[in-house]
Order: C-alpha cells, then sequence, then structure tokens
C-alpha cells in the first residue's frame, strides 16, 4: 500500500458547477408551508432538465477523468471484472434438466443455458443468449420458467435497465423463439411472474395495463393474473384474477403440477404485506390469507396441502401446515414454532427460502446477516442437515427430486456455488455450478463485531481487513448499508473489492434495522415513523470503526444505493463531519415528493404517505433534501443514477445535487453522473457497471488519500 497526499480539490476543479436555476413551488402539508427551489428539476421532459443534466455529466467528467491513478485502477477494475470467470444464479430444474443463468466477461449480460446432467458441465447448451439480440448488450433476461417437462422456456426481456418486459417463449430442444410474444409482463418494482400448466400447453401470467387501459399515470400498477393458451392470439387471453387487488399489488404464481391447483402470492406494495389464493382446476379459487393475518410465505407441499411461514405472535416466523380440499380450507397448524433465528422469507421469482419436499422441509433461517438451512420432517422434528460454509449466506433452494435438493452457498471471501444435497445418505456435494474468479480472498480477514445504536441496540458490522491492518486509526475505510424493506445483507463475494483491499482499504457492512435481519420487528424499528433508527444504527457503526482504531473520520467513507441512497443522504446531512466522503447510487433524497413518482406508490407500506400528519413529520424531519442548510461544509459527494430507472426517479438524485451545490458553494464537491443506458441496477451492460466502478474507486482514492 502506497498513502500518499490527497490531489488538492482546488487542482481537481478547474470550474465550478453549472448554474441551477432557483423557482420556488411552495406546498403545505398540515399546516406545515414547504418551499422547493428545484421543483423544475422533476420534469424529464422538459428540455431545460436534460441540458442541466447534460452539464452535470460534462462538469462530473471534468473532475472524474482529472483524478489520479485513474489509468491503473482502470486497468485493475477491468482486469477483474472482465475477466473469463463464470458465475451461476436462478438455478430450476424441469424434465430432467438444469436451467441456470450464467454470467461470463466479456459478454455485456448474463445469459440463460440448460444442460443435461446434473453434475457435469460436457451438454451444456446455449439456450438463450441476449448478448445476441443487441449488440451494445442492452437487453436483459428478467427471469425465466421452464415448462414442467423442460421442452418450452418462457423468458421476460427488457432493454436498457428499464425492467419493463415482454415474454417470449423458446423452444429448448432449437432455442428458437417460438409461439406468441405478450406484452408488458413486468415492471420494475411490481415485477412478474408465470406459472405453466402441467401438460405445457399453456401459462398463468401477469399482466400490466395496456394502452388505453388505464391513464398513463397508473399502467405500471394494477397487475392482474391472465392465462394464454399458447398457439391463440394474446387478445384472447383470460382474465383470471386481480380487478380488486390493491393499485400496488405484486403478484408470484406456483403450479402444484402433480393436481393442477395454482398457488397465487400477491403482495400489498413493498411494505410485507402478503394474500394468498388457491385455484383449483374446474377455475374456482379461495383466499387462504389476507394480508391482516401475518402469513408472508405459502408454498406447496407434497401432497393436497400448503405449508406456510406466519408472523402471527412470532415476529421471527413460524411455519404452519394447511390441509386443502377441493374449493375449501382443511385445519392449520404450527408443526415449526418461533426459534431465536429468523425464519426468510423470499419473493420475486426467487428460490424459496421454505422447501418441502416427499419426507422433508428445508427452511433458510437468518442469523442476523449469515444464513443456514435447517431440516425438518413433516411434523416440525429437526433432521440432520447439509454441510455449509461458516459465516456465510444459502440459498437457492431447489428441489431435485425426492428428497433430494440443490441450495448455493457463499461467503464474503468464497465465491457462491451450487451444492446437491442428498438427505438419505446425508452427503453434500459441490457441483460445477460454481463461480470462478481470479481474485484470491485467502488473505482477507472477516471479523463480525457489534455497534451500540443511540437506544441502547446492538448493531452488526461485519469488517473485512486486509494483510497487515493496525489499529491506530490510519486505515482508509469504506462501510455500506442499506436498511429497508426487509431487506438483509448477507455475506457475498465481491471480487471487485479486492482493489480497495488490495490498497489497505477495509470494507464493511452494517446490518441496520429496517432490514430483516432479525425479524419482523426489526423491520419494523427501521420503518415508518421509526426511520430514524436505520440512521442512528449507521451512525453508531461509523462510530465503532472509529471507536476501535479501524479509522478516522478523515479516512472514512460511506456507499449504499436506493434505500441505502436515502441513508447516504441522511447520515450526510444529519452527520456531515462524521465521513470524508460519500457515494451514493439511485437514492431517494426528497421523501415527500417519493409516492408522487411513477413508483413511488409501492414505497408507501414502507416510508409512509405525506397525507398521514405522523408519517408526514416522520419523512420531513429526516428528509435529506429538507434537511440541506446553506453554509454547512457537506462532505465531497459522487451521486450516480440512471435515466430508466423504473424503481427510484432520477429527479431525486437531480434535485439533492442542486441542493447541495447551492449550498456549499464553490468549495464544495457535489458531482452528479447519469448513465443513459441504465436503470435501477439489472441489467446494466457489463461495460457500463465498469465505467462505473472505476469512477467511484477512483473518486473514493482520491478522497482518501490512497495511491496505486
Amino acid at each position: 500500500m502506497n498513502l500518499g497526499s490527497a490531489v488538492s480539490l482546488a487542482l481537481l476543479i478547474t470550474t465550478a458547477p453549472p448554474p441551477t436555476a432557483r423557482e420556488a413551488v411552495t406546498d403545505t402539508y398540515h399546516g406545515t408551508r414547504v418551499t422547493d427551489d428545484y421543483h423544475w428539476l422533476e420534469d424529464w421532459e422538459a428540455e431545460e432538465v436534460k441540458q442541466w443534466t447534460e452539464a452535470q455529466n460534462r462538469y462530473a467528467r471534468g473532475v472524474l477523468d482529472e483524478l489520479p491513478n485513474l489509468d491503473a485502477i482502470r486497468q485493475r477494475v477491468s482486469e477483474i471484472m472482465s475477466a473469463e470467470t463464470v458465475s451461476y444464479g436462478g438455478l430450476k430444474y424441469r424434465g430432467g434438466k438444469l436451467f441456470v443463468m450464467k454470467r461470463q466477461p466479456p459478454k455485456q449480460q448474463p445469459f440463460l443455458v440448460v444442460i443435461a446432467d446434473i453434475l457435469s458441465m460436457s451438454e451444456e447448451q446455449i439456450l438463450l443468449d441476449p448478448n445476441a439480440l443487441s449488440a451494445e448488450g442492452s437487453t436483459s433476461i428478467d427471469w425465466f420458467v421452464p415448462s414442467p417437462d423442460g421442452k418450452l422456456v418462457a423468458v421476460s426481456l427488457s432493454t436498457g435497465g428499464s425492467e419493463a418486459g415482454d415474454l417470449h417463449v423458446y423452444d429448448t430442444s432449437t432455442g428458437r423463439q417460438v409461439h406468441e410474444v405478450i406484452p408488458r409482463v413486468n415492471t420494475g418494482t411490481a415485477g412478474g411472474d408465470l406459472a405453466w400448466l402441467p401438460d405445457g400447453s399453456g401459462f398463468f401470467y401477469t399482466r400490466h395495463p395496456r394502452a388505453g387501459e388505464r391513464p398513463p399515470e397508473d399502467m405500471n400498477f394494477y397487475q392482474q393474473g391472465y392465462f394464454h393458451q399458447l398457439g391463440t392470439p394474446t387478445e384472447q387471453d383470460r382474465y383470471e384474477i386481480g380487478q380488486d387487488f390493491p393499485r400496488i399489488a405484486e403478484i408470484e404464481f406456483e403450479m402444484n403440477d402433480d393436481n393442477g391447483w395454482l398457488l397465487l402470492t400477491v403482495q400489498n406494495g413493498d411494505g410485507g404485506e402478503f394474500a394468498h389464493y388457491v385455484r383449483f382446476p374446474e377455475g374456482s379459487w379461495i383466499q387462504v390469507s389476507e394480508f391482516s393475518d401475518k402469513t408472508v410465505q405459502a408454498i406447496f407441499g407434497p401432497e393436497q396441502d400448503l405449508y406456510l411461514i406466519s408472523r402471527e405472535d412470532a415476529p421471527r416466523g413460524k411455519i404452519d401446515h394447511m390441509e386443502l380440499r377441493e374449493g375449501e380450507i382443511g385445519q392449520r397448524k404450527t408443526i415449526v414454532t418461533e426459534s431465536e433465528d429468523t425464519v426468510v422469507t423470499s419473493f420475486y421469482g426467487s428460490p424459496p427460502s421454505l422447501l418441502p419436499t416427499k419426507s422433508r422441509l428445508f427452511v433458510t433461517y437468518q442469523l442476523g446477516g449469515p444464513s443456514e438451512i435447517r431440516v425438518f420432517d413433516h411434523q416440525g422434528n429437526r433432521l440432520p442437515g447439509p454441510e455449509q460454509l461458516p459465516v456465510s449466506a444459502v440459498g437457492g433452494l431447489e428441489l431435485m427430486e425426492g428428497d433430494d435438493v440443490f441450495f448455493s452457498n457463499g461467503s464474503y471471501t468464497q465465491p457462491f456455488a451450487y451444492y446437491l444435497y442428498r438427505p438419505e445418505e446425508n452427503e453434500t456435494t459441490r457441483t460445477p455450478f460454481a463461480s470462478t474468479s481470479l481474485v484470491d480472498m485467502s488473505d482477507v480477514t472477516v471479523v463480525r463485531e457489534f455497534a451500540t445504536s443511540k437506544d441502547g441496540t446492538r448493531v452488526p458490522v461485519n469488517i473485512l481487513l486486509p494483510p497487515g491492518v493496525k489499529r491506530d486509526g490510519s486505515n482508509p475505510t469504506l462501510v455500506n448499508g442499506y436498511g429497508g424493506y426487509g431487506i438483509s445483507l448477507t455475506p457475498r463475494y465481491q471480487p471487485v473489492i479486492k482493489v480497495l483491499l488490495e490498497q489497505g482499504v477495509i470494507f464493511a457492512v452494517a446490518n441496520l434495522r429496517g432490514g430483516g435481519e432479525y425479524g419482523e420487528q426489526w423491520h419494523q424499528e427501521g420503518n415508518l415513523t421509526n426511520k430514524q433508527n436505520v440512521f442512528d444504527d449507521f451512525a453508531a457503526a461509523l462510530r465503532h470503526m472509529i471507536d476501535r482504531g479501524y479509522t478516522k473520520s478523515d479516512k472514512l467513507a460511506i456507499e449504499g444505493g436506493s434505500n441505502g441512497g436515502l441513508l447516504m443522504g441522511a447520515l450526510l446531512t444529519q452527520h456531515p463531519g462524521l465521513v470524508k466522503c460519500v457515494v451514493s447510487h439511485v437514492g431517494i433524497y426528497d421523501m415527500l415528493r417519493v409516492e408522487l413518482s411513477p413508483n413511488g406508490s409501492f414505497n408507501i407500506p414502507e416510508f409512509g404517505t405525506v397525507k398521514n400528519p405522523e408519517h408526514f413529520q416522520a419523512m420531513h424531519a429526516y428528509s435529506p433534501y429538507h434537511r440541506v442548510r446553506d453554509g454547512q461544509d457537506y462532505p465531497p459527494t459522487l451521486f450516480l443514477t440512471g435515466v430508466n430507472d423504473p424503481r427510484v426517479d432520477p429527479m431525486q438524485s437531480r434535485k439533492m445535487t442542486a441542493r447541495l451545490q447551492s449550498a456549499t458553494g464553490p468549495d464544495g464537491l457535489i458531482l452528479l453522473r447519469t448513465s443513459y443506458d441504465s436503470g435501477h441496477g439489472r441489467g446494466t451492460p457489463l461495460l457500463e457497471r465498469i465505467a462505473q466502478e472505476v469512477d467511484v474507486t477512483a473518486f473514493l482514492f482520491q478522497q482518501l488519500g490512497v495511491e496505486m
């Protein structure tokens, strides 16, 4: 490691930020007047907003392109991210075949492969390569669902990171597209899904409004369930369910291939409320759970039954069993009671965290960040389970046959791999579906410590230490956090952070309230009117890193995205002197305008609504955009956003940039990097991901005084 003095900001900033007009707009909320000088930056269709964005990009490039060590950083980042390594995800087993998404740089996008031999790669067939569909690599696969016999696969494709997916069907024997294209099956937050009939002759799918069916502001809402018979016009598709669902409904399907029963899960926006319905083959639907009864996941068992994860009087989750009869609900009873650890839930087409097999029940448990798989019989008795890596994350549960299952396992220092577990032999086998990397993390030490938040809550901090670290406060350090939507930050192997570790930079991840690391109570203590707890937790984690002698404020950087971008905004406005610099991706900053964006209503169950006086008071109190104060010395900040973002309106980054530039004046460094071929992150081409990583790393190194 070679640490030198940071290049003077005065030498980097050769021009001032582009001027930004102030046009005051005042709104009144429950008697409180709120003035917004940059309301005009919300309108992306306005030519002046596009010109302003271009000017900000030129200003940002004028700084970023002159940062020191840029060539060395670009070379190392490109070497790692473009290396001809492989990684796998989304494994599904159908008709005796394995379908899996494969990422293999220098290809811009992951592609879909099918493999006949489960423990051999010798018969791998590329089924669909989206890189061949667009020269610039802008087309990506949102999700895929093979038919039960494995002869067909349905794929949602979108472009430019928009996640606006249309459905295509491919023949797995030829790789050719067949049958009809169904438009608008997937959108950014609502997502999308599909379930095949057992005979593969048609499927149930998620349908969004089409042109003329809804006003423009409602086109990405009102998701419903429809049925399509292969070989028929999509205009003849049959409506099934959803007309009475909430505007912010998010739907997922599961088909029982043995009896043709269909399970539908609908989430009420992003707040963690779920309802479940079952459709019987003759066409009747019954509702088996409501939003209010705290059943958060359901899955078919091997008989005429359901297994359900419930938080009723069990905020960390318990497992219930429900008998079903044609057209009616049977008895429901708890078979696995709540434990000290948290039962994981999954949605958005993720492999289930609860998987019933012929005679067993596989359950993923969250342990405050790390996770593990536990096995029970159908009566809830604990059984031996698969071997797993220590302090790691597990997932990807997928039934093979009988009781045999696949699962994925990885850690901060070991890449994810898929394993095959055979319970009868109690044997765990590492399959060839293992990520590879040219990066060696064996010299990295991982420690897990606990910070103490403002109210006394213990907050986990996972710390990756490069060789030779001394706790003398001199180490450049980057801390990441999220804290929202019940999402848990689990151990994840990230090869590109080796660029930081090689230069002596400590990397840490904080498990904050608002996430799901310790169950629903942990989530609720960090959402709605309790959101301030998340920011207090993060500040405590940063102070912990300082108090423990790992670093000091002048060597401390923070980075986050989306809801984690809100975290960055809150930290830099509430504790501007605590960190040296900030990197914030696709973040939320103006909390009073979130729900008015095209995607904003989905966030109301998590953040609240300005229509509620208590919600308004809480959001206004922490809203980063409204907490910026003129004349305050705010840390140098790099904002990144993509014009195609379907989840967080890029206007959030535009407005926050303008407000901070106004507050800090010519002596501050507030940069906005806007990408024109990306969105919220999904589907971003490899070259753009590399370019973003180079800019972020160079910015961090300059600010933290790191030289390569």
